[in-house]
């Protein structure tokens, strides 16, 4: 094969399990092991929208096929649709930017439903007017084609991780196996072996449990640096019982959706030691996640939200001591916040390519798998 393969400029859009925002960040790519990156935004949801869409997951439980938009979902979605839409434009606008100079868009939407032992996931977000509004080209829907040959469906980023590991430089470059942690959510982990080897699975709660738990008892969306969970202390019957779930000891590794695991009696903690407890659940279930690789990682690079969480990295670090070194992905030159809205912008110009975005190492897809929609931007 002769030449080279033509770098795209792609934005990519995520809005992820916690539900605070859009993530948008840029890529020069070819959607392989060119990766070029650049200028990222986040655009908060007001507190309104966010509890609409909280009462979304519970619309969709009702869901059984994934066209289906009950309730308020499909006027939802179309607000949720053209919150991104104005969030790119914004972004343009920022960067001295214009359409014409976007290649393409990755457009993950909103989970509100993920029930991966019955192939079934809804992201809210049409891709089409997404597409129209913005005159660019949309990549969508990345996730059901993974479903459709046996996969989970996710995680989708751990390729994405694979091609910064081959990408780290200086004192990190010769530190495998590497892992990624993005701590959003839901937590999930990327292995990549010396020898390439790519594994990926849910490790178990991220964010979600604490955001759950410290805006009932303190009216806030999260515990911003881990501050409450700081005056609190581990209680150890709750936190057994979190980690005695047939979910961390099962040799089959499943996705989550942000409803499996769900939060303590309000007898059972205060607001401090109930927020302690859940970030110690956090990162105990990301280290239990060692037991389901080949090799003891040699470095964990935390990216996510929950990243800033103290108590979380604190709690790693001393269940990883005697085996790796964590660090933030800011440590390795790299983007912890925008690392998966970069993720949908490098999976969107492989999409274009028709190369894989899983495999059976991540999703458990029976064989490498493209994926994803196109929608035209109709430029005129």
């Amino acid at each position: 094969m002769t030449g080279h393969t033509p770098v795209t400029r792609a934005i990519g859009l995520m809005s992820g399990t916690s539900m605070d925002g859009i993530d948008l960040a840029m890529l020069d790519t070819d959607g392989d092991g060119t990766v070029r990156r650049g200028a990222s935004s986040f655009t908060p949801y007001d507190p309104v929208f966010r509890k609409r869409l909280e009462q979304a997951l519970e619309i969709a439980k009702a869901i059984t096929e994934r066209g289906e938009r009950p309730g308020d979902l499909a006027a939802l979605e179309a607000e949720l649709t053209d919150r991104h839409a104005a969030a790119v434009e914004a972004f343009l606008a920022r960067e001295g930017l214009a359409a014409a100079d976007i290649g393409v868009i990755g457009f993950h939407g909103q989970t509100v439903l993920h029930r991966p032992r019955q192939g079934l996931t809804v992201q809210l977000g049409d891709g089409e007017r997404l597409a129209a509004r913005l005159g660019i080209d949309v990549v969508y829907d990345l996730r059901a084609n993974d479903m459709a040959h046996g996969g989970q469906g996710a995680p989708l980023v751990p390729a994405y991780h694979r091609a910064l590991a081959a990408g780290l430089t200086g004192e990190w470059a010769a530190e495998k196996p590497v892992v990624f942690v993005n701590i959003g959510g839901i937590s999930n982990i990327t292995y990549i072996g010396e020898d390439g080897t790519l594994l990926a699975f849910d490790s178990g709660p991220g964010n979600t449990l604490i955001d759950q738990w410290v805006s009932r008892h303190a009216g806030i969306p999260y515990d911003a640096g881990g501050a409450i969970a700081s005056e609190g202390r581990v209680l150890a019957g709750l936190a057994n019982r979190y980690l005695a779930s047939p979910f961390f000891t099962a040799k089959e590794r499943v996705s989550l959706d942000r409803n499996d695991f769900t939060l303590p009696d309000d007898r059972e903690a205060d607001l401090e030691d109930g927020a302690r407890t859940l970030a110690f659940i956090t990162a105990a279930a990301i280290a239990t996640a060692q037991n389901h690789l080949p090799v003891k990682p040699r470095l964990w690079i935390l990216a996510g939200g929950g990243r800033h969480n103290r108590l979380i990295f604190e709690d790693l670090t001393v269940a990883t001591r005697h085996t790796g070194q964590v660090i933030l992905a800011e440590e390795a030159g790299l983007n912890g916040d925008a690392m998966e809205a970069e993720a949908w912008a490098w999976l969107a110009v492989r999409s274009l390519r028709g190369l894989a975005l899983t495999y059976p190492g991540t999703t458990g897809v029976s064989e490498p798998a493209t994926g994803g929609v196109l929608a035209r931007g109709h430029r005129g």
